[in-house]
């Protein structure tokens, strides 16, 4: 989903991209959410707990002020007079876009809906991988095949990779979100839903604050690559294009793909191949040739190992310690993370390298990560193994 670049807010992910069955975003980051991511026939997660919009990417831990005794008028005076100072924007005319701007109650209720059952993979997998998305992922594939081949040879990122990303967040861009970009992230920078729960209070306010750095970054996104900020289209948290990255991730990770001068995520395939294999090149540390995940075994008597996150640090000698091995031959020195997925027919054990790792910059969700790793290996002609 495809957004921020700062540590991975699970909690947040999880919050903040639940629920809603049509778009909502991603590379994020941290995402995302960006993050970043669906279709309206087959919605894309955002998150291992539903299918939903894109995830934003995630915002600084540290701590941020809450706006909340000010009113809507006082806090987007305050934004005004920050965002101007801290971008060198144009404060008249920052006014004048927002005073443009509408706050939605609907994204304030997807925002605020419950997390949904977390489903089991064997539920998960068949939401983004069908045969209709592979065959359309195929076809994608051939329409754009010398664009995608370009950026392959210039990045590393295999084409299939691109595509698969593509597919889960926007259906290969034929659903790249319905709301206004400047509703969507006004709403949340000066209406983020408070649950009353103690427990959650910083949280809330780190979202608020997350939420009004990419709508100062909206401002600065359309500047600099020249676009009508009232026009934009995106997901009901912000995240923009095929790719659905959020204004932030734009600005850090868009690149020119048809060398038109401009950065183009919404019409330009050219710019959004180039721009989702730089996000998981900068961002992820993807490796050219490298693995993305093999299945696994754990040995009886050793217990299964979640880590907090999915950074492949451990060595093969330390996964044996631990009871896994991989069921295929795998580089020596390559390092992994252990991946415990729920299939229909028991417990499956994956290794995920750090290519693994990359795409899981774009959403922090491992069955997000496997979901677009096996439609790759789908849309490439590779068999898949049972869900």
């Amino acid at each position: 989903m495809p957004v921020a670049a700062n540590l991975p807010d699970m909690k947040f992910r999880a919050l903040a991209c639940l629920a809603s069955l049509s778009l909502v975003a991603c590379a994020t980051g941290e995402q995302h959410a960006p993050a970043p991511m669906t279709s309206a026939a087959a919605p894309a997660p955002a998150t291992n707990t539903a299918p939903a919009e894109a995830a934003p990417e995630n915002a600084s831990q540290a701590p941020a002020e809450d706006w909340a005794h000010l009113s809507q008028e006082q806090q987007v005076a305050r934004f005004v007079s920050e965002a101007a100072a801290a971008h060198g924007l144009d404060p008249a005319a920052l006014r004048a876009s927002l005073a443009q701007a509408q706050t939605k109650p609907a994204i304030i209720t997807a925002m605020s809906r419950p997390a949904e059952r977390v489903k089991p993979w064997h539920e998960y997998r068949p939401m983004f991988i069908s045969q209709a998305r592979i065959d359309g992922g195929r076809q994608f594939l051939a329409d754009n095949r010398q664009a995608l081949a370009q950026v392959e040879q210039q990045t590393g990122v295999p084409a299939q990779i691109i595509v698969a990303i593509i597919g889960v967040e926007t259906s290969y861009g034929r659903n790249t979100g319905s709301h206004r970009v400047l509703d969507a992230l006004y709403t949340l920078a000066f209406n983020y839903p408070r649950s009353g729960d103690p427990a959650k209070l910083d949280r809330e306010i780190r979202r608020a604050a997350f939420f009004r750095d990419e709508l100062a970054k909206l401002f600065v996104l359309a500047r600099d690559e020249q676009l009508d900020v009232t026009a934009l289209q995106g997901s009901y948290a912000g995240a923009m294009g095929m790719g659905q990255f959020m204004p932030s991730s734009y600005l850090d990770y868009a690149v020119d793909g048809d060398g038109d001068g401009r950065r183009n995520l919404f019409t330009s395939r050219a710019d959004v191949f180039a721009s989702v294999a730089n996000y998981f090149v900068k961002k992820g540390g993807w490796q050219r040739g490298g693995l993305v995940a093999v299945p696994a075994t754990l040995a009886s008597g050793h217990e299964e190992f979640n880590p907090e996150d999915w950074t492949p640090r451990w060595s093969q000698g330390e996964l044996a310690q631990r009871g896994y091995t991989a069921a295929v031959p795998v580089p020596a020195a390559a390092t992994a993370t252990p991946v415990s997925l729920e299939g229909a027919a028991g417990k499956q054990y994956w290794l995920g390298y750090q290519n693994y790792y990359a795409i899981t910059r774009y959403n922090i969700s491992k069955m997000y990560a496997m979901a677009v790793f096996q439609l790759s290996e789908a849309i490439a002609g590779r068999e898949l193994p049972p869900a």
